[in-house]
């Protein structure tokens, strides 16, 4: 009988995101990713190579750089696109993925799932027992290839001391740490692992010290947490005829929209991002969202979302809606949880009986205050007055003490008289 073959921990680079995205969408183009400000934050090797440099214009980007392809990828919309490539491993490749770190994926997966997960993404992949060594694997592979980390022990060795310094970012090495290492003349690992360990926590400082110590000594992460799926709710529509109207928009948006708010079941999303695939590629625009919102206002926050991405003028094939960062939105169901809620009520009630009140809710969403909510009494269920806050029954009130005593001097004249 054949023996199973085993899993293990990849690890796909993506890094730096969301620059891979763009690449992807682009290939064998130079391209790059611009700030709101329209100054270059990230750039591929291409466009390195004809003179773009982080921080510089776009204009003056494109003058060095004429076939530079250059975009804002605003925060919202790259962690909507990472949490939907993240729903893709999930539904291909395994059920165990874990993309904390966004360019940074694992997977459980075995050797030709490994292999299979390169070729499909074009991305490096590395593949090893624990978290920590998949990742090194990765970074000294190429895109589209796979490096397996050894596991025995000598070979293991082997493998850590021909790690470069700059691989320890994958360790959370800071890179101010790494430029110390390399004022001191190391290269590698190999002359950081001839360091004792106290060596190491007095130059890295306490933290970083310890946990490479730690690695070092074989207390690595070797498992991958189940992946939740559902973090991203998508529904799309795909067209006979390319849209160009408006109307014709509004129409595929409320078309979609009910499925999205079905599938929710309760949720709260904290952005919205529609895809419009046009002649000239896929464009996107991603809004955050503001709840409550129903139908009739998630078709409008797409609309502008669809608005940003400028894609009707192109034509739309096909109109893709995504729903992501997904909450179950949280509700305090007492003052005091535990088991003895209720003595602890009736201790506080047997003291202040008018002290603690219920809160009704009549419209959350109101403009007037009095329209918002109501107090109720805890005990006898009865709706107070809006005038009274929920300690003013017990709270001293120095105003009508004074004019208790001023009624009171008055009344002593009057008899006196």
């Amino acid at each position: 009988m054949a023996g199973r073959t085993p899993s293990l921990t990849a690890c796909v680079l993506l890094a730096p995101w969301p620059l891979a995205h763009v690449r992807r969408q682009h290939p064998g183009v130079p391209v790059a990713v611009l700030s709101e400000g329209r100054r270059v934050l990230q750039t591929c090797p291409l466009a390195t190579q004809a003179g773009v440099t982080v921080g510089m214009r776009e204009t003056a980007a494109l003058s060095r750089c004429p076939d530079l392809h250059a975009e804002v990828v605003p925060a919202p919309e790259a962690e909507a696109i990472w949490e939907e490539l993240l729903e893709q491993l999930y539904a291909r490749f395994s059920d165990r993925v874990d993309g904390g770190r966004a360019g940074v994926a694992f997977l459980t997966l075995s050797p030709s799932g490994a292999r299979d997960l390169a070729a499909a993404l074009h991305a490096p992949v590395g593949l090893a027992t624990s978290k920590e060594l998949a990742h090194l694997a990765a970074l000294r592979t190429q895109p589209g290839k796979v490096k397996e980390a050894h596991t025995s022990g000598s070979a293991e060795q082997a493998f850590l001391k021909l790690t470069p310094l700059a691989h320890l970012t994958a360790l959370d090495v800071p890179l101010s740490a790494i430029d110390k290492l390399h004022f001191l003349g190391l290269r590698d690992l190999g002359g950081l692992m001839a360091w004792i360990p106290a060596q190491r926590e007095a130059f890295l400082g306490v933290d970083i010290g310890r946990k490479l110590n730690r690695f070092l000594k074989g207390e690595r992460t070797a498992a991958v947490e189940r992946y939740r799926p559902g973090q991203v709710l998508g529904a799309s529509l795909a067209f006979d005829l390319p849209l160009t109207e408006p109307a014709q928009v509004d129409a595929a948006l409320r078309d979609l929209m009910p499925s999205l708010l079905t599938e929710l079941r309760g949720r709260l999303a904290a952005a919205l991002t529609v895809h419009a695939d046009t002649i000239g590629g896929r464009l996107s625009g991603t809004r955050l969202l503001k709840w409550p919102l129903d139908e009739v206002a998630l078709v409008r926050v797409a609309g502008l979302a669809l608005q940003d991405a400028s894609a009707l003028s192109l034509g739309i094939d096909q109109l893709t809606v995504q729903l992501g960062g997904l909450a179950q939105p949280a509700r305090m169901v007492g003052l005091w949880a535990g088991l003895a809620e209720l003595d602890v009520t009736k201790t506080v009630l047997a003291r202040f009986p008018d002290a603690l009140v219920r809160v009704e809710w009549l419209d959350p969403w109101a403009y007037a205050t009095d329209a918002q909510y109501a107090w109720v009494d805890w005990v006898t269920g009865q709706v107070r007055p809006r005038d009274m806050t929920p300690r003013q029954s017990w709270r001293p009130n120095p105003a009508a003490r004074r004019e208790q005593a001023v009624q009171r001097v008055l009344a002593f004249f009057e008899g006196e008289a």
